[in-house]
């Protein structure tokens, strides 16, 4: 990751808040290595930064579509760095288009995948709950101030014991879906690139290209996984219209990995229960988008993993990669 050159000074880009947190336990860790901690706006020295965390504070409200002026300069040290080698990202996914051009670059982008998985999976999970409830309809009665009974047809819920859910990605989010969705009383399908056989009682496991043939068995359609060139447009017109009318959808991965104007002419058109969608084609989701007023959809601004909890554990994450790597070269 860094060479270790006698009396080289490592330099390490951080926001001032992560370095305030992170002094002690740096020093512990680096020992009588000779180093300095830079922060964005220190331009010349993050321009020679050899190591990067690029922490919750310092993306802030950026998306990968819309990125505000502190963020830029961040990316600008990193992208200016002649030196980096190494940068940690708070996230679990790393697709901005400044992590894909570092990794061009052969800089090295390690990810945070387990810090907000229970978070991410909660939601994921609210989502499918509220849906299958009825919620949207009892939320739009209560703010008309109207008693609005789910009795009788379309009201009635089912029962959510028995019916089947596909999770699509079985990283630490997707297990966590799995095993909040199995102790609900549902059967899961999970695709993975492994494929084959079972992960448990319950459990089924398919590869990628067998999905389209198990849509139409589906209750719910859960998406946790990365956009890779395999992900993106997984879900368009036609698994859309493979899935059955009381099927429900549930995006917690990205929004490139469903065909958005597809999904919202099958929402519009009822041709699928609901969605869940935390995730969009282009973030923040423009106002005049009818996803934020369609009755069947619940729209979230890509705060699925938010928790007071997932800083301390992204700086674990980032103090143990570096810790191994320091055991490891020196």
């Amino acid at each position: 990751m860094v060479a270790n050159e006698a009396g080289l000074l490592l330099r390490i880009l951080m926001s001032r808040p992560t370095q305030a947190r992170l002094g002690a336990d740096l020093a512990r860790l680096l020992g009588d290595r000779p180093y300095r901690l830079v922060a964005p706006d220190e331009e010349r020295e993050a321009s020679q930064a050899q190591i990067a965390f690029i922490s919750r504070d310092i993306t802030g409200l950026s998306t990968k579509h819309e990125v505000l002026p502190h963020t830029q300069q961040a990316y600008d040290a990193m992208l200016r760095s002649t030196t980096l080698q190494w940068v940690h990202v708070h996230s679990a996914g790393a697709d901005r288009p400044v992590y894909v051009a570092l990794r061009e670059r052969g800089v090295k982008v390690t990810t945070s995948p387990g810090a907000n998985a229970p978070v991410v999976a909660q939601s994921a999970v609210l989502g499918l709950l509220a849906l299958a409830r009825h919620w949207p309809k009892l939320l739009a009665a209560q703010r008309e101030r109207r008693w609005a009974p789910l009795q009788g047809g379309e009201l009635l819920p089912r029962d959510l014991q028995g019916q089947t859910a596909m999770v699509v990605g079985w990283g630490p989010i997707g297990q966590e879906i799995g095993r909040l969705l199995l102790a609900i009383g549902l059967r899961l399908v999970v695709v993975r690139r492994s494929g084959g056989g079972e992960i448990g009682a319950g459990v089924e496991c398919v590869r990628p290209d067998a999905l389209l043939a198990h849509l139409p068995r589906l209750d719910w359609l859960v998406l946790a996984c990365p956009l890779t060139p395999e992900t993106r447009g997984l879900v368009g017109a036609r698994e859309l219209a493979a899935l059955p009318a009381h099927a429900g959808l549930i995006n917690v991965a990205r929004g490139e990995v469903v065909d958005q104007a597809a999904l919202t002419n099958a929402l519009e058109q009822d041709r699928l229960v609901g969605a869940y969608l935390d995730v969009f084609e282009h973030e923040p989701l423009p106002s005049e988008s009818l996803l934020w007023v369609l009755p069947n959809v619940i729209v979230t601004p890509h705060s699925a993993g938010a928790s007071d909890g997932n800083g301390a554990r992204v700086d674990q994450i980032f103090l143990e990669i570096l810790g191994s790597h320091l055991r490891a070269e020196w």
